[in-house]
């Protein structure tokens, strides 16, 4: 039994990998070509997320969908996820529709073929360079000025407990929707550490259903940045809450697996 298990595995593993690779590599060449010109880089975001949608499909998993809110395709919107796993980057991409733009660390920038798309069409970071940080602030402020709404992970990268116990948000995103007076919302992916989880560097897919709930925006008009840790300490609950409530229903069967990896330091 448990040669089939591991051989299960292995395949499912396989599988899921090829099909996260192929419509990637199947488009890269079209999107070699559109990274070209600025104005065509909605379009690099639409086949991006068409890679996320289609791996996301074949890997033969449900993923539920939950709106708590009614999405102003004309409002700019920060959204702040919870950081769980590599495959929180294309459930977002699946979900939120519009031209959206994210933060992420710099080392996505590294990624064989992907970094070029990313570095050109995205935000990165390096945090433990503060010109850096300031100078992807200013990039996310600008974005926002476009009109393009953000996405910026608050946690930073992903913690030892994902899934179970968030860590300390960051400033920034809270800041920016303050200084923009712009919607905050906050986003719950319950799931996917279990599917994907960070194992110390190595692969392990394991078939679980997905799920991700974009919940009520919270209004920043008439803030200040005094208002900041309440804000952000507001946030923080509704996902730690959703975080627990979905984990009363559900055994983590990765708990007895380390949470960090050198990959982590490649998490958005």
């Amino acid at each position: 039994m448990k040669a089939i298990k591991y051989l299960s595995h292995r395949i499912y593993t396989t599988w899921c990998v090829t099909w996260f690779v192929l419509p990637f590599v199947v488009t890269y060449p079209l999107q070699a070509v559109l990274l070209r010109k600025k104005q065509w880089h909605r379009h690099v975001h639409g086949v991006n997320r068409f890679w996320s949608s289609s791996a996301l499909r074949m890997f033969l998993t449900p993923l539920h969908v939950e709106w708590r809110m009614k999405l102003n395709q004309k409002q700019r919107y920060i959204f702040t996820p919870n950081h769980s796993s590599y495959l929180d980057i294309p459930v977002v991409l699946h979900t939120i529709p519009g031209f959206i733009n994210f933060v992420g660390k710099s080392d996505l920038c590294k990624v064989p073929l992907w970094g070029k798309v990313y570095e050109q069409l995205y935000i990165s970071v390096d945090r433990r360079s503060a010109t850096s940080s300031a100078r992807s602030y200013i990039k996310s402020s600008r974005t926002l000025d476009e009109g393009r709404s953000l996405v910026i992970f608050p946690e930073g990268t992903i913690p030892k407990t994902a899934g179970e116990q968030l860590m300390a948000f960051k400033d920034g995103p809270f800041r920016l929707a303050i200084e923009k007076q712009l919607p905050v919302v906050p986003v719950t992916m319950p799931y996917n550490q279990h599917f994907l989880p960070d194992l110390d560097g190595k692969l392990k897919v394991r078939w679980h259903p997905l799920k991700i709930v974009i919940h009520e925006p919270i209004e920043t008009t008439g803030l200040t940045l005094e208002d900041l840790p309440q804000l952000k300490a507001q946030v923080f609950q509704i996902i730690q809450s959703e975080i627990r409530k979905h984990n009363n229903a559900h055994v983590n069967r990765y708990s007895d697996y380390p949470q960090n990896s050198a990959l982590s330091k490649a998490g958005v």
